[in-house]
């Protein structure tokens, strides 16, 4: 081994970069593969997003309608045949509370959870959570279980 062939261990370099604007002799000097001028050649050009060349851009020719009412209070729904699901697999047996609701993500902990009346229930339970619909009420309590807001 000798200074004229010394080379870095395999795998330790991979920068293959190519180095614009290092002098002419570089083959990549003067604009440094740019061109000449317009805002491409600058330092600093970003493309707009949704930029179409000046073309008027899809997002401003769509046309917008309808109202997004910014206090609307978002549940995330639950029907009653996933908490019959719940006590089939042995996970639920009296009490459905919020937190089993989370630990079995059928709701995340900053969610309000409304129980919904889709599928049936048949077993005995004990239901919390913030909304309820009639049906969903009325199924509980038919099976003998009860409902409690939080």
């Amino acid at each position: 081994m000798n200074l004229s062939n010394l080379q870095p261990a395999e795998g330790s370099t991979h920068n293959q970069n190519k180095r614009l604007g290092r002098g002419e002799g570089s083959g990549k000097g003067g604009t440094s593969a740019r061109g000449h001028k317009g805002a491409k050649s600058r330092s600093g050009y970003s493309k707009k997003i949704g930029f179409e060349g000046g073309q008027m851009p899809l997002q401003r020719r769509v046309p917008k309608f309808g109202f997004t009412n910014v206090n609307r209070i978002e549940h995330q729904g639950v029907n009653l045949d996933k908490l019959q699901l719940l006590v089939d697999n042995g996970i639920v047996t009296d009490t459905v509370d919020f937190s089993v609701l989370v630990s079995n993500r059928l709701a995340t902990k900053t969610e309000l959870v409304k129980i919904l009346g889709g599928g049936e229930l048949k077993a005995k339970l004990k239901v919390s959570a913030h909304k309820f619909t009639a049906t969903a009420k009325a199924a509980i309590e038919a099976a003998g279980g009860e409902v409690v807001l939080l």
